[in-house]
């Protein structure tokens, strides 16, 4: 079900409050749920879409389940199989919707949150102030599950001249269809898989370029179960230490597929490597600077003393300008915690300390879930089980399970 606001003004205080409706709020949301908290009274879901789904919802058409990574299940409701060629925006948000009503949730949309803050740090009631319907409404929470995700942060690297550039320069987030580009020589700037997916689609109607500070992360290994449990492994590692998250590349790497190796050959997945200004109408590469590198760096079990696909990394050998009409910004995202600044949960070094995977080091009220090495779908929902199952054994009396 989806919540009234008048519900949430008759009820400010909150023993729980879940912030994002995406795979890990609705897992966390289902394990309370299943240890007998009552949604509605023991906990509220605050999401800020317009409807269920999550990031999912703001997908591109031509992202299908059968383009896709892999959509993990929800926790006791199984996906299924759904049609491949159907856009995963689609199947996911319908997916969310069903799931939703089937535990009959207390999801507060659209909802925004704007501040989390604290009048006693680490301690006593958290204060959240959210926007709905442009009314900026208080209340307050005992404890709080952040799983915000990571979509509404994209994160873009400046480069001087960035404000200057007169063409179209767009984000990850902001694509929709290929044939915006038709015609217009864009330069794809990143080297994860949405960049090599987007490099591909994009050829068949323009001329591309691709920048890229490493070369390419292709892995050789295969894309297996242990590989992803290491994966999580290395950015755990990072997670609990206080360090702000590696890019995604950099741990998981690039699956060396048959489509990849043509791209390759066919000089489409070339990077010449990292510009660095950027003019009205075009880029300025400085060309090969000093020894090239035998290794694209990567971290954990994208780790390698060798280049995969060595013919991928072809860097400009002479300074250049190079002109493109389109910038287009395939260079992540970082973890959306703008609203948590007030409680100064950041280290020096730009992450958060942890004590478990989930679990803030400094403020035991707090749960971050879809954060590091939870950002994941599988992560996701795993993060859910676990922050809910901590959360419980915190408060003072346990509800009892369902039968």
């Amino acid at each position: 079900m989806v919540c009234r606001i008048s519900e949430l003004l008759v009820a400010s205080h909150w023993p729980i409050v879940i912030i994002g409706a995406g795979q890990a709020g609705l897992s966390a949301a289902h394990y309370l749920w299943r240890d007998g908290l009552v949604p509605g009274k023991d906990f509220i879901v605050l999401d800020a879409g317009a409807g269920p789904g999550g990031a999912w919802r703001e997908r591109w058409d031509s992202l299908t389940l059968g383009s896709t990574n892999h959509v993990a299940d929800l926790p006791g409701f199984p996906l299924g199989t759904p049609d491949p060629s159907v856009p995963a925006s689609a199947v996911v948000s319908d997916y969310y919707s069903r799931f939703e009503r089937e535990l009959e949730l207390c999801v507060v949309r659209p909802a925004e949150v704007v501040t989390v803050n604290s009048p006693t740090p680490g301690s006593g009631p958290l204060e959240i102030t959210t926007k709905i319907d442009g009314e900026r409404i208080p209340l307050s929470a005992r404890y709080l599950i952040n799983a915000t995700g990571t979509w509404t942060h994209p994160y873009v690297p400046f480069v001087p001249g960035i404000a200057e550039f007169e063409g179209r320069q767009l984000h990850t987030a902001n694509f929709r269809d290929v044939e915006d580009f038709r015609g217009l020589r864009t330069l794809v700037v990143g080297g994860g898989i949405s960049a090599t997916q987007f490099l591909l689609e994009l050829a068949t109607v323009t001329q591309t370029l691709w920048a890229t500070r490493r070369p390419p992360n292709f892995t050789s290994r295969e894309f297996d179960g242990r590989w992803g449990l290491e994966v999580e492994r290395a950015v755990r590692s990072r997670t609990l230490a206080g360090l702000a998250p590696a890019s995604v590349v950099r741990t998981t790497g690039l699956p060396v597929r048959q489509d990849f190796r043509d791209g390759v050959e066919s000089e489409v997945l070339v990077s010449r490597g990292m510009f660095d200004a950027i003019l009205p109408h075009g880029v300025h590469f400085p060309g090969r600077v000093g020894e090239a590198p035998t290794t694209s760096e990567g971290l954990g079990p994208s780790a390698s003393d060798h280049l995969a696909l060595p013919e991928s990394w072809q860097p400009f050998d002479h300074e250049r300008v190079e002109e493109v009409d389109v910038i287009f910004w395939n260079t992540g995202f970082r973890a959306a915690l703008n609203h948590l600044a007030p409680l100064h949960l950041r280290t020096p070094d730009g992450g958060i300390s942890m004590e478990t995977e989930v679990s803030v080091k400094d403020d035991r009220r707090i749960f971050l879930v879809g954060y590091g090495s939870a950002s994941s779908t599988v992560g996701a929902t795993r993060a859910g089980r676990i922050a809910a199952r901590e959360l419980l054994k915190r408060r003072t009396r346990a509800p009892r399970a369902r039968t």
